[in-house]
């Protein structure tokens, strides 16, 4: 199996990955331009760039590009530096060009309402795979959210039981009740996604962190929640909502200083209760 084959397969897992390729070359290296190396996110590679320090040094730049999810150009120059000096090297330069290679983000969307109808639309559109979920089949169908990669009209808690959000999935809660929102919430945080965001008030929110906590869950489980959920832009209409939700969402994905939770769950401030219909 070729790199593109593993690479494709990484994604297909749900995995991370970096690819370094030879870029640029003067005079002579132990490899040729073009050539590329895949590393895995358990350390493992295929395919070479030639071995020895310069591969090393390399894995070691993948492994921190898989991280920051940003990638990064490395230059060697095989004359001056002795580390390089192996005996084998007539010497020369070369640039190394490292990307991550990141499965899709997944959205995982719990309720099907109003705001849930928009939020797919939008995420959808800035390259999110949309899974939709709700207990309601008059609401949960693919009419309704054609966007949608899938689509689960069951009870919540079968939902949960079938689906398992990764380290790249997102999820979001907006269904039509507290305590579905609560129920889904208590599954979320024990998960490994990404992110998690919850619609709601802040006094309908510290409620809900409150009753988990004293259910046993620790503190610092929500400390990734955000909610409630979106950036603030003033957001009213479930329109309007949509796009602060996916705004919060590629803040997120981009390492943006404004994807930081907003709220911690011991923060007691009171809000208006009033919602919009979700």
């Amino acid at each position: 199996m070729d790199i593109y084959e593993q690479i494709v397969q990484l994604r297909r897992e749900g995995r991370r990955g970096a690819v370094a390729t030879i870029v640029n070359v003067r005079g002579s290296i132990p490899s040729f331009k073009t050539a590329k190396m895949l590393v895995r996110d358990d350390g493992s590679i295929v395919g070479t760039i030639g071995g020895g320090c310069v591969e090393a040094d390399v894995w070691q730049a993948a492994r921190e590009v898989m991280e920051s999810e940003k990638p990064r150009t490395l230059t060697f120059d095989l004359n001056n530096d002795p580390k390089y000096d192996t005996g084998l090297v007539c010497g020369g330069t070369l640039e190394v060009f490292v990307e991550p290679i990141l499965p899709p983000a997944s959205l995982y969307l719990f309720g099907a309402g109003h705001v849930a109808l928009n939020v797919c639309k939008v995420a959808a559109n800035a390259g999110f795979d949309v899974i939709v979920a709700d207990d309601r089949t008059s609401y949960a169908s693919k009419e309704r959210f054609p966007d949608a990669r899938e689509i689960h009209a069951l009870d919540f808690d079968e939902a949960m039981r079938k689906l398992d959000p990764n380290e790249s999935s997102y999820i979001v809660i907006v269904t039509r009740g507290h305590r579905d929102d609560m129920r889904i919430l208590r599954w979320a945080v024990q998960t490994r996604a990404r992110y998690i965001g919850m619609i709601g008030s802040r006094r309908k929110v510290i409620g809900i962190f409150k009753t988990l906590q004293h259910e046993g869950l620790s503190a610092h489980l929500f400390d990734r929640v955000h909610a409630p959920i979106g950036l603030d832009i003033g957001a009213v209409t479930p329109e309007e909502i949509a796009v602060a939700i996916t705004a919060e969402l590629i803040a997120i994905r981009r390492h943006a200083q404004a994807g930081l939770p907003h709220m911690s769950w011991f923060q007691e401030k009171s809000d208006s209760p009033t919602e919009v219909d979700k």
